[in-house]
C-alpha cells in the first residue's frame, strides 16, 4: 500500500513537472502566417559582414532586412518578439515577466490591434514583409528557435514592439518602477513649478530614486541611454562640405543594440544607417540627399495622477461622480529552471491611462504617445524623404513621442529639432509633481502641433550639436534659442552634460573645421572644469584624510590630474572611477552619493586588483567580448560623460572594467560641395555579435578602440567592385 502511495505521489510529481514545462507553449496563441512572397531579394555582405539588402520593392527589402539580421542575431530578435507577445517571462524568467507586466499594463496589443488597420497600406506591407522574413529564417533554422509557438510572427507583432518600447526612451521605466516599488518619483524634466504652476528656483541637488538595475524593453540601463549628434554647415567647413556625425550611446548587446545595414529598393528607398532588432528600416543614417541622427531628450512627458478610490478600491471619483476602474486579470509566465510558472496579476486602467496600486494609493499614468502606433509611419517617411521640406513634413506627423533629431543635407541645411509630443497642459497645476486625479481640469487629451517644437535651423555659427543637454545650448553664444519663448508647461529640460559643455568649447575654439578636426572633436576625452564635475571633485578634495594615507595619496593624484581621460596622464583610472557615480546621479537627477564612500571603494578596488592607485587607464578600462579563439580584450579610453563615451561597465573578477554601454554605432557623413555623399562608420564588436563562430563577431573592435573608421559602401557599384558576396535568402 505504502509503495503504491509513493509511486502515485511520484507520478503526480512527474505529471506536475511535465505540465509546468509544457503548459505555456500549448496555451500560446499561434497567429496565422502573413501572406507575403518576395518578388526579388538579394543580400550582399561587404568585407565587414555589413548586410546590403536589394529588392524590387520596399517590402522585398524589409523581408531581406529581417532575414539578414536573423543570420547575425536571431537570438535577440526572438527576445524582442517574445516581449510583444507577453512571453518574455517564459523566455527570460523574472526580468522578462516584468516586461510582460508592462506590456499588459500599457495595453500594447490593444493599441496595435486598433491602429494596425489605420496604418497606410505601404507601411502595413513593409511590416508584413519583415515578419515574413523572420518566419522564413525560423523555418530554415528550426534548431535556433528558443520558444515553442513563437513563430510565425506577424506585422502586428513587429509594430507592437515599437508601441512597447517608445515610452521607455523618455523615462517611463523610472516612473513605473517607482510606483510599483512604492518609492518616491524622481525629478522630472523641465523647470520646477509650484502648486499653481508658477516657476520656482530649482534645488541644487534634487533627490530622486535609484533606477532599477534590471531588464526593460529598452535594455538594462535605460536611464543612461544617451548620444552625441553634430552637424556642420558648408560655411564652417574648410572645403564647403556639409557634415553630420552620428554618435549614439547605447548598450553594446541586446534589444536596443545598433545593427548596421544598407538598403536599396527599385522603388527609390536607398539608405545607409542602423536599426534596433525588430525594425524593418534604419532609425538614423543617410540617403543620397539628407541624413539625421538622434540623441535622447528627457522633457517632462509623463504625468502621474493620484486617484480617489471608494471603499471597494474598484471605483474612482472623477468630476464629482464615481467611475469603475477597468479591471483585467492576467497571467504572467515566469521561467524557473525547466519550468514556466503561471503568476496571476490584476491590471487596472482609468480615463487617464494605466493605473498602479501601492501602499500609498492608486496612481494613474499618462504619457506622450499613449495608445498610438504612428511612429512606425514617421520613420519610414523620413527614410524616403528627398529634401528638407519632405523630411520636415514627415517630422510634423509626430509619431515619434520623443528624441532629438540632428539634421543635415546635400543643400547645406543643418538643424536641431527637440522633437517631443508635448501634452497640451492647462496652467494652474504643478506638472512636475503628482496631480489630482479626480478632475478633468488637469487631464490633457491632445498634444501640441509640431510648430511648437523647439527647432534651430541654419544658425550663423555654422554648427549644431546635442549631447543629451538642454536645447538652449546647441550652437554657441549669440546663436541659441530663447528659452523664454517657450512655456514652462512644456517641461523642456534645462540639464547640462559635460559632453555638451565640451562640444561648445571645442567648436567655439575652432575656426574653419575640416574632416580631421571634426574627428578630433568627436573623440575628445576631456572633462570641463565646470558644473557637477568640478563641484564633485571639490568635495572629494575637501575630505579630511588625516590618518588614511591611501586616501591622501588618492587626493594628491586627483589634484594633479589633467582632467583628460585619454589614458596618457597620471590618475586617469582613479578619476574615471570616482567621476562615474557623480555623473550617474547628475544625469539621472538623483542625490549625489557620499564622496568618502566613493573614494574609499575606488582606492580599495585599485589597490586590491592593480597593486596601486595609478594603473594605466587602458589596463583598467577594457573592451571585452566573447570567449576562446574569438575573444577580444582591448584597452579603451574616455569616460562616463566624455564625448568619447565609455558610459557603463561591469567590474570583472580580475578587477578590469568591462564596458557594456557607451559609444556604439558611429557614423561620419559628408556631402561635398557638389552634393555627393560618402560616409564612414564603426561598431564596438562586429555585425554578428551573437555568433562567436563568425569572422564578423569582433572584427571591428581593433578599429573601434583605435578611433578608426571603415568605409560605408553606399554606392552599389563600389560594393560590387569590393568583392562583396551576393546571395538570396
Amino acid at each position: 500500500m505504502l509503495r503504491r502511495i509513493l509511486l502515485g505521489f511520484l507520478l503526480l510529481l512527474v505529471l506536475t513537472a511535465a505540465s509546468l514545462a509544457l503548459w505555456e507553449p500549448l496555451t500560446a496563441e499561434a497567429p496565422n502566417a502573413p501572406a507575403f512572397k518576395p518578388a526579388d531579394v538579394r543580400i550582399a555582405r561587404d568585407k565587414f559582414g555589413v548586410p546590403h539588402i536589394f529588392g524590387k520593392t520596399d517590402a522585398d527589402v524589409a523581408y531581406g532586412v529581417a532575414y539578414a539580421h536573423a543570420e547575425d542575431d536571431f537570438s535577440t530578435l526572438q527576445e524582442v518578439l517574445a516581449m510583444t507577445r507577453g512571453r518574455a517571462g517564459a523566455m527570460l524568467g523574472e526580468d522578462g515577466a516584468k516586461i510582460d507586466y508592462a506590456e499588459a499594463l500599457l495595453g500594447v496589443r490593444a493599441t496595435t490591434a486598433r491602429d494596425w488597420p489605420r496604418l497606410p497600406a505601404d507601411v502595413r506591407a513593409l511590416f508584413t514583409a519583415y515578419a515574413a522574413g523572420l518566419n522564413h529564417y525560423a523555418e530554415k533554422h528550426p534548431g535556433e528557435v528558443r520558444l515553442s509557438g513563437l513563430f510565425p510572427a506577424t506585422g502586428e507583432d513587429v509594430v507592437a514592439g515599437f508601441v512597447l518600447r517608445s515610452p521607455f526612451f523618455f523615462g517611463l521605466d523610472s516612473v513605473l518602477g517607482s510606483l510599483v516599488e512604492d518609492k518616491a518619483i524622481g525629478r522630472e524634466g523641465g523647470p520646477a513649478l509650484d502648486a499653481t504652476g508658477k516657476l520656482v528656483p530649482r534645488e541644487l541637488t534634487p533627490v530622486g530614486t535609484d533606477p532599477a538595475d534590471s531588464l526593460t524593453p529598452v535594455g538594462r540601463d535605460p536611464a543612461d541611454n544617451g548620444s552625441n549628434g553634430i552637424a556642420v554647415a558648408p560655411a564652417r567647413s574648410t572645403d564647403g562640405a556639409t557634415r553630420l556625425v552620428s554618435n549614439s550611446h547605447q548598450p553594446w548587446t541586446g534589444g536596443v543594440a545598433w545593427y548596421e545595414l544598407v538598403v536599396h529598393s527599385e522603388e527609390g528607398w536607398d539608405f545607409a544607417g542602423a536599426n534596433f532588432p525588430g525594425s524593418p528600416y534604419p532609425f538614423l543614417g543617410h540617403n543620397k540627399y539628407l541624413g539625421w541622427t538622434n540623441t535622447v531628450n528627457r522633457p517632462d512627458l509623463i504625468d502621474v495622477y493620484k486617484l480617489v478610490l471608494d471603499d471597494s478600491g474598484e471605483n474612482y471619483r472623477f468630476d464629482g461622480a464615481w467611475r469603475p476602474l477597468e479591471k483585467k486579470r492576467i497571467w504572467l509566465k515566469v521561467k524557473v529552471g525547466p519550468f514556466v510558472l503561471p503568476v496571476p496579476r490584476t491590471i487596472w486602467r482609468s480615463v487617464h491611462g494605466p493605473v498602479v496600486k501601492n501602499e500609498k494609493g492608486a496612481f494613474a499614468i499618462r504619457y506622450a504617445g499613449i495608445d498610438q502606433a504612428n511612429m512606425v509611419t514617421q520613420y519610414y517617411r523620413l527614410n524616403k524623404a528627398k529634401n528638407f521640406a519632405e523630411w520636415r513634413a514627415a517630422m510634423a506627423g509626430q509619431g515619434v513621442p520623443a528624441t532629438n533629431f540632428i539634421y543635415a543635407d546635400a543643400k547645406g541645411n543643418i538643424g536641431l529639432f527637440y522633437n517631443a509630443m508635448f501634452p497640451d497642459r492647462q496652467p494652474g497645476f504643478n506638472w512636475r509633481g503628482v496631480l489630482p486625479g479626480d478632475t478633468s481640469a488637469d487631464l490633457w487629451t491632445q498634444t501640441l502641433p509640431f510648430d511648437r517644437v523647439p527647432a534651430l535651423v541654419n544658425p550663423r555659427s555654422g554648427y549644431v550639436m546635442n549631447a543629451n543637454n538642454t536645447p538652449w545650448v546647441a550652437a554657441g553664444p549669440g546663436d541659441e534659442l530663447d528659452a523664454a519663448a517657450f512655456s514652462p508647461l512644456l517641461g523642456i529640460e534645462d540639464d547640462m552634460t559635460n559632453r555638451g559643455v565640451r562640444l561648445i568649447e571645442l567648436f567655439e575654439a575652432s575656426g574653419q573645421i575640416d574632416e580631421a578636426r571634426l574627428k578630433a572633436i568627436k573623440y575628445d576625452t576631456a572633462y570641463a572644469k565646470t558644473g557637477y564635475a568640478k563641484a564633485w571633485m571639490d568635495r572629494l578634495l575637501a575630505l579630511d584624510t588625516k590618518g588614511d594615507p591611501a586616501l591622501a595619496r588618492a587626493q594628491k593624484l586627483l589634484r594633479e590630474w589633467d582632467w583628460n581621460l585619454d589614458g596618457k596622464g597620471k590618475g586617469d583610472a582613479l578619476a574615471l572611477m570616482v567621476l562615474r557615480p557623480a555623473n550617474g546621479s547628475h544625469y539621472q537627477r538623483r542625490a549625489a552619493p557620499d564622496p568618502r564612500t566613493v573614494l574609499k571603494e575606488t582606492v580599495a578596488h585599485l589597490q586590491d586588483h592593480f597593486g596601486g592607485l595609478d594603473p594605466k587607464l587602458g589596463t583598467v578600462l577594457r573592451l571585452r567580448h566573447g570567449e576562446g579563439a574569438n575573444r577580444v580584450d582591448l584597452p579603451l579610453d574616455g569616460g562616463n560623460d566624455t564625448v568619447r563615451a565609455s558610459t557603463l561597465w561591469d567590474a570583472e573578477p580580475d578587477g578590469r572594467l568591462k564596458v557594456r554601454h557607451g559609444d556604439s554605432f558611429i557614423m561620419f557623413v559628408t556631402w561635398d560641395a557638389e552634393g555627393r555623399v560618402r560616409s564612414e562608420s564603426i561598431q564596438p564588436f562586429g555585425s554578428a555579435t551573437t555568433r562567436p563562430g563568425s569572422p564578423h563577431y569582433n572584427d571591428q573592435a581593433p578599429l573601434f578602440v583605435a578611433h578608426k573608421l571603415k568605409p560605408v559602401l553606399f554606392d552599389p557599384a563600389a560594393l560590387k567592385a569590393s568583392g562583396a558576396r551576393f546571395y538570396r535568402p
